[in-house]
């Protein structure tokens, strides 16, 4: 057979570590591009706590929360605004529409200005 697992070649020091943004080596353009930055707005009553959002999350930035709305069930929080992505994956898998995505302005880098040196 010609079935080779994929896992017994890769060394265990290449694979990607439990924070999302950690990659065993850096695309050569990524000085280029800043990363897209979001806010996750959630609308608490809507939420019927399928906790979809919290495990599909490749950030890993929303958690359940303690308190409860005004169906009975425990919304998610924001526990990480600063890193999400805005890749919008939390309001596409969401059944009920309770969560939607913003996204930031960039913040503009001040360039020195080259006087021809």
């Amino acid at each position: 057979s010609n079935l080779i697992i994929m896992s017994e070649k890769i060394p265990q020091s290449l694979y990607v570590s439990d924070k999302a943004e950690t990659f065993w080596r850096d695309p050569l353009d990524s000085a280029k591009f800043q990363k897209p930055q979001g806010t996750v707005n959630i609308i608490k009553d809507r939420c019927k706590s399928c906790e979809f959002c919290i495990e599909f999350c490749p950030q890993g930035i929303l958690e359940l929360s303690d308190e409860f709305n005004a169906k009975g069930y425990h919304p998610p929080r924001v526990a990480e605004q600063d890193g999400c992505i805005a890749c919008r994956l939390c309001e596409l898998i969401c059944p009920e529409f309770a969560l939607y995505v913003t996204v930031n302005e960039p913040s503009k880098k001040v360039e020195e200005p080259d006087h021809g040196h």
